[in-house]
Protein backbone atom coordinates (compact mmCIF):
# COMPACT_ATOMS: atom_id res chain seq x y z
CA UNK A 1 0.00 0.00 0.00
CA UNK A 2 1.23 3.42 -1.08
CA UNK A 3 2.63 5.07 2.20
CA UNK A 4 0.30 8.50 2.60
CA UNK A 5 2.26 11.67 3.15
CA UNK A 6 1.25 13.68 6.07
CA UNK A 7 0.48 17.41 6.30
CA UNK A 8 3.70 18.83 8.24
CA UNK A 9 2.93 20.46 11.23
CA UNK A 10 4.71 24.01 10.04
CA UNK A 11 1.62 23.92 7.71
CA UNK A 12 -0.97 23.93 10.00
CA UNK A 13 0.44 26.21 12.29
CA UNK A 14 0.57 29.01 9.69
CA UNK A 15 -3.04 28.10 8.18
CA UNK A 16 -4.46 28.59 12.28
CA UNK A 17 -1.89 31.82 13.04
CA UNK A 18 -3.35 33.10 9.04
CA UNK A 19 -7.07 32.85 10.32
CA UNK A 20 -6.35 34.52 13.64
CA UNK A 21 -4.50 37.19 11.46
CA UNK A 22 -7.45 37.59 9.48
CA UNK A 23 -9.66 37.67 11.84
CA UNK A 24 -7.48 40.62 13.52
CA UNK A 25 -7.30 42.87 10.97
CA UNK A 26 -11.24 42.88 9.55
CA UNK A 27 -12.42 43.67 13.69
CA UNK A 28 -9.13 46.14 13.25
CA UNK A 29 -10.96 47.77 10.02
CA UNK A 30 -14.27 47.67 10.44
CA UNK A 31 -13.60 48.90 14.27
CA UNK A 32 -11.57 51.65 12.89
CA UNK A 33 -14.43 52.25 10.46
CA UNK A 34 -16.73 52.61 13.26
CA UNK A 35 -14.36 54.80 15.37
CA UNK A 36 -13.72 57.27 11.98
CA UNK A 37 -17.92 57.65 11.75
CA UNK A 38 -18.44 58.69 15.40
CA UNK A 39 -15.66 61.27 14.95
CA UNK A 40 -16.82 62.19 11.62
CA UNK A 41 -20.84 62.64 13.61
CA UNK A 42 -18.76 64.59 16.26
CA UNK A 43 -19.45 62.57 19.18
CA UNK A 44 -15.63 62.23 20.03
CA UNK A 45 -15.65 66.16 19.90
CA UNK A 46 -15.93 66.77 24.00
CA UNK A 47 -13.11 64.06 24.75
CA UNK A 48 -10.89 66.84 26.97
CA UNK A 49 -15.06 67.44 28.39
CA UNK A 50 -15.85 64.40 29.30
CA UNK A 51 -12.49 62.06 29.50
CA UNK A 52 -11.70 59.18 27.56
CA UNK A 53 -14.18 57.04 29.45
CA UNK A 54 -17.10 57.17 26.73
CA UNK A 55 -14.67 56.71 23.35
CA UNK A 56 -12.91 53.91 24.81
CA UNK A 57 -15.87 52.19 26.17
CA UNK A 58 -17.33 52.03 23.19
CA UNK A 59 -14.35 50.89 20.81
CA UNK A 60 -13.74 47.76 23.45
CA UNK A 61 -17.54 47.02 23.09
CA UNK A 62 -17.66 47.63 19.89
CA UNK A 63 -14.05 45.81 18.98
CA UNK A 64 -15.40 42.97 21.21
CA UNK A 65 -19.08 42.08 19.07
CA UNK A 66 -17.41 43.09 16.21
CA UNK A 67 -14.80 40.17 16.48
CA UNK A 68 -16.85 37.83 17.98
CA UNK A 69 -19.22 38.29 14.69
CA UNK A 70 -16.54 37.94 12.73
CA UNK A 71 -14.71 35.16 14.36
CA UNK A 72 -17.93 32.89 14.46
CA UNK A 73 -18.13 33.42 10.71
CA UNK A 74 -14.95 33.19 9.83
CA UNK A 75 -14.87 29.72 11.63
CA UNK A 76 -17.24 28.48 9.60
CA UNK A 77 -14.80 28.08 6.61
CA UNK A 78 -11.98 26.11 8.22
CA UNK A 79 -14.71 24.03 10.73
CA UNK A 80 -16.33 23.13 8.25
CA UNK A 81 -13.81 20.62 6.62
CA UNK A 82 -13.24 19.31 10.67
CA UNK A 83 -16.98 18.93 10.82
CA UNK A 84 -16.99 16.64 7.57
CA UNK A 85 -14.53 14.82 9.55
CA UNK A 86 -15.75 13.92 12.74
CA UNK A 87 -19.31 13.21 10.69
CA UNK A 88 -17.22 10.75 8.80
CA UNK A 89 -15.80 9.44 11.94
CA UNK A 90 -19.20 9.01 13.94
CA UNK A 91 -20.30 7.29 10.60
CA UNK A 92 -17.46 4.80 11.28
CA UNK A 93 -17.93 4.38 15.38
CA UNK A 94 -21.58 3.41 14.14
CA UNK A 95 -20.18 0.51 12.01
CA UNK A 96 -21.04 2.36 8.35
CA UNK A 97 -17.60 1.48 6.69
CA UNK A 98 -19.24 3.02 3.43
CA UNK A 99 -18.14 6.36 4.88
CA UNK A 100 -16.12 8.44 2.60
CA UNK A 101 -14.64 12.24 2.77
CA UNK A 102 -13.91 14.52 0.07
CA UNK A 103 -13.01 17.67 1.65
CA UNK A 104 -11.80 19.43 -1.83
CA UNK A 105 -9.15 20.31 -4.06
CA UNK A 106 -6.83 21.70 -1.23
CA UNK A 107 -3.48 19.52 -0.63
CA UNK A 108 -4.33 19.13 2.69
CA UNK A 109 -7.55 18.19 2.30
CA UNK A 110 -6.86 15.72 -0.28
CA UNK A 111 -4.47 14.05 2.24
CA UNK A 112 -6.67 13.80 5.05
CA UNK A 113 -9.55 12.49 2.83
CA UNK A 114 -7.19 9.90 1.19
CA UNK A 115 -6.19 8.80 4.79
CA UNK A 116 -9.46 8.62 6.00
CA UNK A 117 -11.55 6.27 2.68
CA UNK A 118 -8.41 4.41 3.02
CA UNK A 119 -8.88 3.64 6.56
CA UNK A 120 -12.46 3.41 6.15
CA UNK A 121 -11.66 0.73 3.06
CA UNK A 122 -9.41 -1.32 5.55
CA UNK A 123 -11.88 -1.55 8.35
CA UNK A 124 -14.47 -2.40 5.66
CA UNK A 125 -12.19 -5.45 4.50
CA UNK A 126 -11.51 -6.65 8.14
CA UNK A 127 -15.39 -6.58 9.47
CA UNK A 128 -15.93 -8.58 6.08
CA UNK A 129 -12.82 -11.07 6.94
CA UNK A 130 -14.17 -11.28 10.97
CA UNK A 131 -17.53 -12.23 9.60
CA UNK A 132 -16.39 -14.75 7.57
CA UNK A 133 -14.02 -16.29 9.91
CA UNK A 134 -17.14 -16.38 12.46
CA UNK A 135 -19.16 -17.84 9.85
CA UNK A 136 -16.47 -20.59 8.95
CA UNK A 137 -15.10 -20.93 11.80
CA UNK A 138 -18.72 -21.83 13.42
CA UNK A 139 -19.00 -24.36 10.40
CA UNK A 140 -15.52 -25.95 10.83
CA UNK A 141 -16.32 -26.19 14.86
CA UNK A 142 -19.41 -27.71 14.70
CA UNK A 143 -18.74 -30.36 12.50
CA UNK A 144 -16.82 -32.37 14.83
CA UNK A 145 -18.62 -31.62 17.56
CA UNK A 146 -21.62 -33.47 15.65
CA UNK A 147 -20.00 -35.98 14.40
CA UNK A 148 -18.58 -36.95 18.17
CA UNK A 149 -21.47 -36.66 19.75
CA UNK A 150 -23.33 -38.50 17.30
CA UNK A 151 -20.93 -41.57 17.49
CA UNK A 152 -20.54 -41.55 21.45
CA UNK A 153 -24.60 -41.72 21.02
CA UNK A 154 -24.36 -44.76 19.43
CA UNK A 155 -21.41 -46.24 21.44
CA UNK A 156 -23.77 -45.17 24.77
CA UNK A 157 -26.81 -47.89 23.17
CA UNK A 158 -23.79 -50.52 23.29
CA UNK A 159 -24.59 -54.00 21.43
CA UNK A 160 -22.31 -53.10 18.76
CA UNK A 161 -19.72 -55.29 17.30
CA UNK A 162 -15.97 -54.56 18.17
CA UNK A 163 -14.97 -53.68 14.98
CA UNK A 164 -17.87 -50.93 14.56
CA UNK A 165 -16.92 -49.83 18.02
CA UNK A 166 -13.10 -49.51 16.71
CA UNK A 167 -14.68 -47.90 13.83
CA UNK A 168 -16.34 -44.95 16.20
CA UNK A 169 -14.02 -44.55 17.97
CA UNK A 170 -11.22 -43.78 15.96
CA UNK A 171 -13.32 -40.96 14.60
CA UNK A 172 -13.88 -40.02 17.77
CA UNK A 173 -10.19 -39.39 18.15
CA UNK A 174 -9.89 -38.28 14.43
CA UNK A 175 -12.57 -35.01 15.36
CA UNK A 176 -10.95 -34.37 18.51
CA UNK A 177 -7.77 -33.84 17.02
CA UNK A 178 -9.44 -31.43 14.80
CA UNK A 179 -10.93 -29.57 17.30
CA UNK A 180 -7.54 -29.73 18.94
CA UNK A 181 -5.86 -28.02 15.90
CA UNK A 182 -8.37 -25.49 15.16
CA UNK A 183 -7.78 -24.34 19.27
CA UNK A 184 -4.32 -24.19 18.63
CA UNK A 185 -3.95 -23.07 15.58
CA UNK A 186 -5.87 -19.69 17.39
CA UNK A 187 -3.53 -19.41 20.10
CA UNK A 188 -0.59 -19.68 18.14
CA UNK A 189 -2.01 -16.86 16.07
CA UNK A 190 -2.60 -15.12 19.37
CA UNK A 191 0.82 -15.55 20.11
CA UNK A 192 3.10 -14.64 17.34
CA UNK A 193 0.82 -11.38 16.70
CA UNK A 194 1.63 -10.24 20.21
CA UNK A 195 5.54 -10.42 19.51
CA UNK A 196 7.66 -8.07 18.32
CA UNK A 197 10.98 -9.29 20.11
CA UNK A 198 12.31 -13.04 18.22
CA UNK A 199 13.10 -15.16 21.66
CA UNK A 200 15.06 -18.61 21.98
CA UNK A 201 17.22 -18.42 18.67
CA UNK A 202 19.18 -21.48 17.71
CA UNK A 203 21.48 -23.10 15.04
CA UNK A 204 20.10 -25.83 13.81
CA UNK A 205 19.72 -28.14 10.83
CA UNK A 206 16.56 -26.86 8.85
CA UNK A 207 16.45 -29.55 6.51
CA UNK A 208 15.88 -31.96 9.19
CA UNK A 209 13.41 -29.74 10.80
CA UNK A 210 11.05 -30.21 7.09
CA UNK A 211 12.02 -33.92 6.82
CA UNK A 212 10.87 -34.02 9.91
CA UNK A 213 7.43 -32.28 9.22
CA UNK A 214 7.19 -34.20 5.92
CA UNK A 215 7.26 -37.73 7.89
CA UNK A 216 4.97 -36.06 10.73
CA UNK A 217 1.98 -35.33 7.75
CA UNK A 218 2.79 -38.44 6.20
CA UNK A 219 -1.01 -39.98 6.87
CA UNK A 220 -1.90 -36.71 5.14
CA UNK A 221 -0.35 -37.42 1.91
CA UNK A 222 -0.36 -40.97 1.69
CA UNK A 223 -4.33 -40.97 1.68
CA UNK A 224 -4.08 -39.04 -1.09
CA UNK A 225 -1.77 -41.20 -2.57
CA UNK A 226 0.55 -37.96 -3.25
CA UNK A 227 4.74 -38.29 -3.95
CA UNK A 228 6.94 -35.92 -2.06
CA UNK A 229 9.97 -34.91 -3.63
CA UNK A 230 12.70 -33.27 -1.46
CA UNK A 231 14.98 -31.85 -3.91
CA UNK A 232 17.58 -30.23 -1.40
CA UNK A 233 20.73 -31.08 0.34
CA UNK A 234 21.54 -30.30 4.50
CA UNK A 235 21.72 -26.59 5.66
CA UNK A 236 22.02 -25.03 8.95
CA UNK A 237 20.19 -21.88 10.12
CA UNK A 238 20.07 -19.70 13.14
CA UNK A 239 16.12 -18.70 14.60
CA UNK A 240 13.18 -19.73 16.29
CA UNK A 241 13.17 -23.66 15.96
CA UNK A 242 9.54 -23.65 17.41
CA UNK A 243 8.35 -21.08 15.32
CA UNK A 244 9.67 -22.52 11.74
CA UNK A 245 8.40 -25.66 12.73
CA UNK A 246 4.95 -24.15 12.59
CA UNK A 247 5.78 -22.48 9.12
CA UNK A 248 6.94 -25.92 6.96
CA UNK A 249 3.70 -27.36 9.01
CA UNK A 250 1.60 -25.12 7.80
CA UNK A 251 2.92 -24.90 4.53
CA UNK A 252 3.36 -28.54 3.74
CA UNK A 253 -0.42 -28.91 5.09
CA UNK A 254 -1.42 -26.47 2.47
CA UNK A 255 -0.07 -27.90 0.06
CA UNK A 256 -1.20 -31.63 0.40
CA UNK A 257 -4.92 -29.97 1.32
CA UNK A 258 -4.98 -27.92 -2.19
CA UNK A 259 -3.29 -31.36 -4.03
CA UNK A 260 -4.89 -32.96 -6.86
CA UNK A 261 -5.14 -36.83 -6.17
CA UNK A 262 -1.67 -39.39 -6.72
CA UNK A 263 0.63 -35.83 -7.59
CA UNK A 264 3.91 -34.76 -6.97
CA UNK A 265 4.48 -31.97 -3.80
CA UNK A 266 7.91 -30.35 -4.62
CA UNK A 267 10.24 -28.90 -1.49
CA UNK A 268 13.40 -27.17 -2.58
CA UNK A 269 16.35 -25.22 -0.92
CA UNK A 270 18.12 -22.91 -1.99
CA UNK A 271 21.12 -20.22 -1.25
CA UNK A 272 23.14 -17.42 -2.16
CA UNK A 273 24.68 -15.02 -0.32
CA UNK A 274 22.54 -12.73 1.91
CA UNK A 275 18.90 -15.30 1.99
CA UNK A 276 18.33 -19.10 2.16
CA UNK A 277 15.08 -20.01 0.25
CA UNK A 278 12.69 -22.90 0.75
CA UNK A 279 10.03 -23.01 -1.78
CA UNK A 280 6.83 -25.92 -1.93
CA UNK A 281 5.36 -26.57 -4.65
CA UNK A 282 2.07 -28.62 -5.41
CA UNK A 283 -0.10 -29.44 -8.39
CA UNK A 284 -3.91 -28.76 -7.78
CA UNK A 285 -6.56 -25.82 -8.64
CA UNK A 286 -4.32 -22.08 -9.50
CA UNK A 287 -4.47 -19.81 -7.28
CA UNK A 288 -6.17 -15.99 -9.43
CA UNK A 289 -4.27 -12.60 -8.72
CA UNK A 290 -6.67 -11.65 -6.07
CA UNK A 291 -6.28 -14.70 -4.18
CA UNK A 292 -2.66 -14.33 -4.25
CA UNK A 293 -3.09 -10.84 -2.55
CA UNK A 294 -5.23 -11.96 0.30
CA UNK A 295 -3.94 -15.02 1.40
CA UNK A 296 -1.73 -14.45 4.04
CA UNK A 297 -4.78 -12.35 5.88
CA UNK A 298 -6.18 -13.80 8.77
CA UNK A 299 -9.23 -15.77 8.27
CA UNK A 300 -8.75 -15.31 4.58
CA UNK A 301 -10.34 -18.51 3.07
CA UNK A 302 -9.95 -19.36 -0.77
CA UNK A 303 -12.17 -22.24 -0.49
CA UNK A 304 -15.36 -20.81 0.25
CA UNK A 305 -17.29 -23.74 -0.24
CA UNK A 306 -15.82 -25.48 2.92
CA UNK A 307 -14.39 -28.88 1.13
CA UNK A 308 -11.11 -28.36 2.54
CA UNK A 309 -10.49 -27.92 6.02
CA UNK A 310 -9.47 -25.28 7.69
CA UNK A 311 -10.29 -21.59 9.29
CA UNK A 312 -7.88 -19.38 7.46
CA UNK A 313 -5.25 -18.79 9.50
CA UNK A 314 -2.52 -21.01 8.78
CA UNK A 315 -1.25 -18.79 5.83
CA UNK A 316 -1.76 -15.67 8.19
CA UNK A 317 0.51 -17.50 10.78
CA UNK A 318 3.42 -18.32 8.61
CA UNK A 319 4.08 -14.76 6.68
CA UNK A 320 3.99 -13.55 10.83
CA UNK A 321 6.57 -16.16 11.85
CA UNK A 322 8.39 -15.30 8.44
CA UNK A 323 8.57 -11.60 9.30
CA UNK A 324 9.41 -12.17 12.66
CA UNK A 325 13.04 -13.69 11.39
CA UNK A 326 13.14 -10.86 8.94
CA UNK A 327 12.34 -12.34 6.19
CA UNK A 328 9.31 -12.82 3.83
CA UNK A 329 6.68 -15.03 1.97
CA UNK A 330 5.51 -15.35 -1.59
CA UNK A 331 2.81 -17.11 -3.58
CA UNK A 332 3.24 -17.93 -7.21
CA UNK A 333 0.55 -19.57 -9.18
CA UNK A 334 1.00 -20.60 -12.96
CA UNK A 335 -1.08 -23.08 -14.54
CA UNK A 336 -2.05 -25.84 -12.29
CA UNK A 337 1.36 -24.99 -10.35
CA UNK A 338 1.63 -23.28 -6.90
CA UNK A 339 4.47 -22.69 -5.07
CA UNK A 340 5.07 -21.05 -1.90
CA UNK A 341 8.98 -19.47 -1.15
CA UNK A 342 9.96 -18.58 2.04
CA UNK A 343 13.06 -15.97 2.04
CA UNK A 344 14.84 -16.17 5.28
CA UNK A 345 18.19 -13.62 5.97
CA UNK A 346 21.35 -15.64 6.26
CA UNK A 347 22.18 -14.70 9.61
CA UNK A 348 24.95 -17.31 10.65
CA UNK A 349 28.81 -17.26 9.00
CA UNK A 350 29.54 -18.52 5.97
CA UNK A 351 31.31 -21.64 7.47
CA UNK A 352 28.62 -22.64 9.58
CA UNK A 353 27.08 -24.13 6.16
CA UNK A 354 26.89 -28.01 6.08
CA UNK A 355 28.40 -29.90 3.22
CA UNK A 356 25.42 -30.48 0.44
CA UNK A 357 24.01 -34.13 0.00
CA UNK A 358 21.36 -35.60 -1.56
CA UNK A 359 18.58 -36.92 1.10
CA UNK A 360 16.03 -39.45 0.31
CA UNK A 361 13.16 -39.40 2.46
Amino acid sequence: MKKVKRPSRGILTFLFILIVFCIFMITAAVVGFIAFLLTRLGVFQNVNRYGLGIPVTITIAASVVIGTLVAAFISKIPLKPINKLISGMDRLAKGDYEARLDLGEGRVGREISQSFNTLAAELKNTEMLRSDFVNNFSHEFKTPIVSIRGFAKLLQKGELPKETREEYLEIIVEEASRLSTMATNILDLTKVENQSILTDITCFNLSEQIRSCILLLEKKWEEKELGIQAEFGEYEWMGNEEFLKQVWINLLDNAIKFSAEKEEIHIRISRDTDCLKVTIQNTGEPISEEEKNRVFQKFYQADTSHAAEGAGIGLAIVKRIVELHGGKVSAESEGRQTAFTVSLPVLQEEGNKIEKRNPAI
